[in-house]
């Protein structure tokens, strides 16, 4: 089949339509975007400039938080814009640059929050080989398996996108270019690409979710043969690592599993894992770490 294409650009039909609900949401997603910038720049300094980057766990959260930084930053500030504008409107090859960089960027997030749960595993289950396993150069490799995986598969959903026709109309039921919202626009059958996405976005999404909560429950149930005092602190740390995992997954999942036509308000799933998600990992690795916040409070203070 010839691909034709006669769509150069296309119009946002953004969240809401509503001119008051419009100004309040401009107000609440820069205030979200502040909140992100300035929560996850702490943290990614006070890792780097202290004793805490020489620790796995806290080396992958400084990735974590790098990730945080560029992942919204491909999808809030357009969000913003187009709250303030009056047409919403991006070009095809901008929009397929979103599309790319939102799920390479997403994926390496999902694939160091799987590293972060790994690191855990290690540390409770196997403390003696900790060292060992868990050195500079496996957290390296971890990290860059992250970025080949994530690489792989953004490219696979862009050029199954390029490979369709496009035809009008050009106006897409979302606030960022992804792939559903872009499939209700293709002037051909879909249905073998519906599986196609689902498999590929869905699966990955889902089956990475089902191993992390896998995951945390062998953790949990090995913490039985740990001191009341090391039980407290696995804990503490692991509750954070489960309240991010469950507020980034659980919304990928609903978003990307169910078929197109099966999932109405996507758009409005999807402003959990690309905005709320990404600001409380902040406050969640913060609030319940006495060893950040002590590294932040010498660090910042000294700065001060």
């Amino acid at each position: 089949m010839e691909n034709q294409n006669n769509i150069t650009e296309f119009i946002f039909l953004g969240l809401f339509m509503n001119k008051e609900i419009k100004i309040i949401s401009f107000t609440f997603f820069l205030l979200c975007y502040f909140a992100i910038f300035l929560g996850n720049f702490i943290i990614f300094i006070t890792i780097i400039c202290s004793h805490l980057i020489q620790q796995p766990m806290y080396y992958f959260l400084c990735h974590l938080a790098l990730m945080d930084l560029a992942y919204t930053s491909t999808i809030v500030p357009r969000l913003i814009g187009d709250l303030a504008a009056k047409s919403k409107i991006i070009s095809f090859n901008c929009c397929m640059i979103q599309l790319f960089s939102a799920h390479l960027l997403g994926g390496v997030e999902m694939f160091i929050l799987v590293s972060m749960a790994f690191d855990r595993y290690i540390a409770i289950c196997k403390p003696l080989h900790y060292t060992v396993l868990m050195n500079r150069l496996r957290c390296n490799m971890l990290i860059l398996m992250a970025w080949a995986v994530a690489f792989w598969h953004s490219i696979a959903q862009l050029l199954m996108v390029l490979s369709l026709p496009f035809c009008g109309p050009n106006q897409i039921d979302h606030y960022i270019c992804d792939v559903k919202p872009l499939l209700k626009l293709v002037c051909t059958n879909t249905h073998v690409v519906n599986i196609l996405v689902i498999a590929n976005s869905g699966m990955i999404c889902l089956v990475t979710f089902l191993v992390l909560v896998a995951s945390y429950i062998v953790i949990l149930y090995n913490l039985r043969k740990h001191s009341v005092e090391g039980r407290y602190k696995a804990l503490s740390t692991c509750s954070s690592h489960i309240m991010v995992v469950i507020l980034f997954f659980v919304p990928c999942v609903y978003t990307y599993v169910p078929p197109p036509s099966a999932n109405n308000n996507e758009k409005e799933f999807s402003v959990l894992y690309t905005v709320i998600a990404p600001m409380l990992n902040p406050l969640i690795y913060t609030l319940r770490n006495t060893e950040m916040k002590n590294a932040m409070r010498k660090l910042w203070y000294q700065k001060i």
